[in-house]
């Protein structure tokens, strides 16, 4: 231990830089020996939390006095100038989230930017990810993942967001707060299907971690069993689409006023541009469409 110590406050950190420092996501003891050691020798923290980042620092050891500076997503472009004169002037600055690694679901991205474009070095300090997290304990195959941060608050606009994303090749990966994760998995659940997958990570490194890991069917079974499983802060891991797999409803929409006015293939080719999806799912969806509408047409004119 003493040799990694060594070799942390042995390493290069210049001076007029930007450290973007990742810190824990709930357990202190994840934090890195480069984290701990740019934030002990660091001549200013910008923070989205000041008070929030105090306490951490107390509790690792690290609180000296220095300047703090508030960076958050109502003032991130006003700090930047802050965080920017400072660094004209030599100092190093780490920069720090609530929790977690900046500019993932968090400010940062816009205070990088202007440090950048104002031509001082941007270093990261790598660390927790509740993303990363989430997806290393869900087992999901594929390398692809599809990071969308919190769902909206009304539930037509998250039926909707999730709709979008439903048919990609890619594990789905969303944040959620306690007071909406029970309409988050109803959404889910009606816009995916019961029997997609999902691992729901809960309290990740903390006293009371919990990973469940189901169908969408299973997990509104799994919450409603548990009051305390509705606690915390949540990550939720949603399988991959499967090859081929759209979402009917939408696609029918979609098809329907297109088959009335062209060609099959045609009708096929211009519903792929508005989708997105892949054209085998589509022309499949479109012949089963117009089968159903010829079988109309023909018990119509047998009623005749």
């Amino acid at each position: 231990m003493l040799a990694l110590d060594a070799a942390a406050r042995a390493q290069q950190m210049p001076a007029g830089a930007l450290y973007v420092v990742a810190t824990p996501i709930g357990n202190v003891a994840d934090s890195s020996l480069r984290a701990l050691h740019i934030l002990d020798i660091a001549d200013a923290v910008a923070a989205e939390d000041t008070r929030n980042s105090q306490q951490l620092l107390a509790r690792l050891g690290l609180d000296r006095r220095r300047d703090w500076i508030a960076c958050h997503q109502h003032n991130e472009r006003e700090a930047a100038a802050r965080v920017i004169e400072r660094l004209a002037a030599g100092a190093r600055v780490a920069y720090v989230s609530d929790a977690g690694t900046p500019g993932i679901s968090d400010p940062g991205a816009r205070l990088v930017a202007a440090v950048r474009a104002a031509g001082h070095r941007v270093i990261p300090m790598p660390g927790p990810s509740a993303v990363a997290t989430a997806l290393s304990a869900a087992g999901f195959d594929g390398t692809a993942f599809h990071f969308a941060g919190f769902l909206p608050t009304s539930r037509e606009a998250r039926l909707k967001a999730i709709r979008t994303l439903a048919p990609l090749d890619a594990s789905l990966v969303f944040y959620e707060a306690p007071h909406r994760i029970a309409d988050s998995l109803a959404a889910l659940e009606e816009a995916l299907g019961a029997t997609r997958r999902i691992v729901i990570a809960r309290e990740l490194t903390k006293l009371h971690e919990q990973i469940f890991a189901g169908t969408l069917a299973e997990a509104r079974d799994w919450l409603g069993a548990d009051a305390n499983h509705a606690r915390g802060e949540f990550v939720l891991v949603i399988e991959a689409a499967p090859p081929g797999a759209t979402d009917d409803a939408d696609l029918d929409r979609l098809l329907k006023p297109l088959l009335a006015a062209l060609p099959l293939s045609r009708a096929t080719k211009v519903a792929c541009e508005i989708s997105g999806l892949h054209r085998k799912a589509v022309y499949a969806r479109a012949l089963a469409l117009r089968g159903t509408a010829d079988d109309d047409q023909a018990d119509a004119a047998d009623g005749d």
